[in-house]
């Protein structure tokens, strides 16, 4: 018989500060930086984010809504056998956020490691856990999108710094003998590695390069519209189905403009879009599962329906999964 993964349980965490764009923009007109809230919304969809305080990392908003995703699954720590965060922004240069996670949820022992394609990462993540899942390797798995974008922005940059917001989303994945995720579609392109990046490291104590995040806004949405369509399509012919079998469309929340056109290019009405991204902006890995458990809480989505789950990030990176709920 084979093997399939089946998501069981949802959770997510924002930290408490929620900072909307009134407040940031007043904060930013102290530093002589020129932006509103009409301005925010218009061009992106954003009215809120959420910061963490200076002394919270990653691996603690991971914790908490890897938490809720256990409670939701009806688990306990020690039912883990697989941990995988995906995260650009991880509490140290070593070890990975998913160890110290880890150890925060009194567990050790099962394989524990990190995931770094940005805003695709969760998608990517997801997909590595399905894989080891299905081959047997592991049977029930914490897959989770962690983020403090807030230590890596510019916030001399009005075209970056009001996009962005930390946060953390969950899902406990478990084998099943009923298929959950059908398909699933990754790739990257590492020539288009300028448009979306931090061109900083660390050597002998000091920081090389520039630790902020840079962004072409302009070839970013260009590229991500296309290549989110591609996915889509490549991973519904694999599980041989088409756009009318999607129930709900949980998108990258990184710019309300980007989802809408795909799902437009999917033909699938506004309604069967998920959105979050008015309330905690752009959070990167963590921003699928962050709108996916919110869908899920509210009542919008219900067992048995069909999502699709698609992500598009700094690298280039962007990928699909297909599931059952």
């Amino acid at each position: 018989m084979r093997r399939y993964s089946r998501i069981t349980g949802t959770g997510s965490f924002l930290p408490p500060r929620r900072v909307t764009n009134a407040e940031l923009a007043e904060e930013l007109a102290g530093r002589g930086v020129e932006t509103s809230d009409q301005w925010i919304v218009e061009r992106t969809g954003i009215r809120a984010r959420h910061f963490a305080a200076p002394e919270v990392t990653s691996s603690d908003l991971g914790a908490e809504a890897a938490r809720r995703a256990l409670e939701a699954a009806g688990r306990a720590p020690a039912d883990i056998d697989l941990i995988i965060v995906a995260t650009s922004t991880p509490d140290m240069v070593f070890p990975s956020a998913a160890c110290i996670l880890q150890h925060k949820l009194g567990i050790s022992g099962c394989p524990a490691f990190d995931v770094q394609a940005v805003c695709s990462g969760f998608v990517y993540a997801l997909t590595v856990a399905d894989a080891m899942i299905q081959n047997g390797t592991a049977s029930r798995a914490l897959v989770i999108g962690a983020e403090v974008f807030s230590r890596i922005l510019d916030f001399n940059d009005r075209t970056t710094c009001v996009l962005f917001g930390d946060g953390a989303g969950a899902v406990v994945l478990e084998a099943s003998e009923v298929p959950g995720i059908l398909a699933t579609d990754l790739h990257a392109d590492g020539r288009h590695v300028g448009i979306l990046c931090v061109p900083g490291t660390v050597s002998g104590g000091n920081v090389l390069g520039d630790p902020l995040l840079k962004m072409d806004g302009q070839a970013v949405f260009k590229l991500a519209v296309g290549v989110l369509e591609d996915a889509a399509r490549a991973t519904l012919a694999k599980a041989d189905l088409t756009d009318a079998d999607i129930d709900w469309l949980i998108p990258h929340q990184a710019n309300i403009r980007i989802m809408q056109s795909t799902a437009k290019k999917l033909k699938l009405p506004l309604e069967k879009l998920v959105v979050t991204v008015d309330q905690h902006g752009n959070t990167s890995a963590a921003s699928i599962p962050l709108a996916l458990d919110d869908a899920v809480r509210s009542g919008r989505i219900k067992q048995g329906d069909t999502l699709m789950l698609e992500g598009v990030g700094g690298g280039f990176t962007w990928g699909a999964v297909l599931m059952n709920f």
